[in-house]
């Protein structure tokens, strides 16, 4: 059985370090050759604080392929994956291409195998913002039609593809974001020393992330989620997206007030300032649902959310890019202190064993 894992952003790179590694597991269990996998980055994200550092942290084999595709528009970055990644799997002929999330690299691997009659798994299927304006709502949409295996996060991601009238080869596996998280937050309390690095105090700051397109290529939310960043009373560690460092340009050095701008920041010390934040904003999927996993109040940035269950529980408050809601949802925590309400479910995302799953799946076990 032989597997093409394609990936090409930081979040895959996090869900990709979980199945690997249960992939080892199963070869060591069954024998070299039950299951092969090779991984091939798109190179959709290459700056090395997105990318290769990743690779190394994490301890994930390291690609076998590296596509080099880079930037660009959604149409010139999506067509050159598709024709390099044509490429590959005419090469490789695998049983199984291997899809996570919903960029463009996602979408890629999906066409270009699905046209090669070669069946798409897809981790994280299911999920819906119901906003298509989005481009990773279209991505989603186009790689759970066309996959064979569905590996859903969540109840409400299996709920979404039954509406849809998508119910055959679709299981709910948990999230291997949380198999990643468990696994390495030992490691992190060990082996960073971010906080002192930043001469920070634990609960003492909020952490915030910037990069959902929506929200870089409009001045006006930009404008406005900054606008709030400068107001907050406690330090805002603000590591940098490479898209967000190039739109603000030369008004990087007008972001002022508390903001503590910083490099993108290694998985592991990213996981620690989460973990130590007071509470985090963010536009991202990924870093909503591990601010639930440590406990840690969330105000995201965006209008709506594929993570509804969080919204539901109280962890999670949906302020958009409006700087008055923003500092009112932060002022809240504050007055309650910064804990997570107890009312989540704490199997919302399966039990810390999903890429497990996913392994048995795929190699008919």
């Amino acid at each position: 059985m032989k597997i093409v894992t394609v990936v090409g952003a930081r979040p895959q790179f996090i869900k990709a370090a979980a199945v690997s590694r249960a992939v080892a597991a199963y070869r060591a269990a069954h024998g070299r050759k039950a299951l092969a996998e090779t991984i091939v980055h798109t190179g959709q994200h290459y700056d090395d604080t997105m990318s290769k550092v990743f690779f190394e942290e994490l301890k994930i084999p390291a690609p076998a392929i590296n596509l080099e595709v880079g930037s660009g528009t959604h149409g010139r970055q999506t067509g050159r994956m598709l024709e390099r990644l044509e490429r590959v799997l005419l090469d490789e002929r695998p049983d199984w291409v291997l899809i996570y999330g919903d960029t463009n690299s996602t979408l890629a691997a999906a066409l270009a195998a699905v046209k090669l009659h070669v069946p798409v798994a897809h981790v994280e299927a299911g999920l819906r913002s119901f906003n298509r304006r989005m481009p990773e709502e279209i991505n989603r949409l186009v790689a759970d039609s066309v996959s064979t295996l569905l590996f859903c996060p969540t109840r409400t991601a299996v709920e979404n593809l039954a509406r849809e009238g998508i119910t055959r080869g679709v299981h709910r596996t948990g999230d291997v974001m949380y198999d990643s998280v468990l696994f390495h937050a030992a490691l992190a309390e060990q082996g960073s020393h971010v906080l002192a690095r930043l001469g920070l105090e634990p609960k003492s700051f909020y952490l915030a992330t910037v990069h959902r397109q929506e929200n870089t290529d409009d001045p006006s939310r930009l404008g406005e989620i900054l606008d709030a960043f400068q107001r907050v009373e406690r330090p805002i560690v603000l590591p940098l997206h490479p898209r967000t460092r190039k739109t603000l340009g030369q008004g990087l050095e007008r972001v002022g007030g508390r903001v503590r701008i910083v490099d993108p920041l290694p998985y592991l010390d990213m996981l620690v300032c989460e973990k130590q934040a007071r509470a985090i904003l963010t536009d991202s999927g990924g870093v909503q649902k591990e601010a639930y996993w440590f406990g840690v109040p969330c105000v995201t940035l965006r209008d709506e959310t594929e993570w509804v269950e969080l919204v539901q529980a109280g962890c999670n408050v949906l302020a958009g890019a409006d700087a008055a809601k923003i500092l009112e949802t932060l002022r809240g925590i504050e007055r309650r202190g910064a804990a997570n309400p107890p009312t989540a479910d704490p199997t919302l995302y399966g039990d810390g064993h999903g890429a497990e799953a996913i392994v048995r799946i795929l190699a008919g076990g």
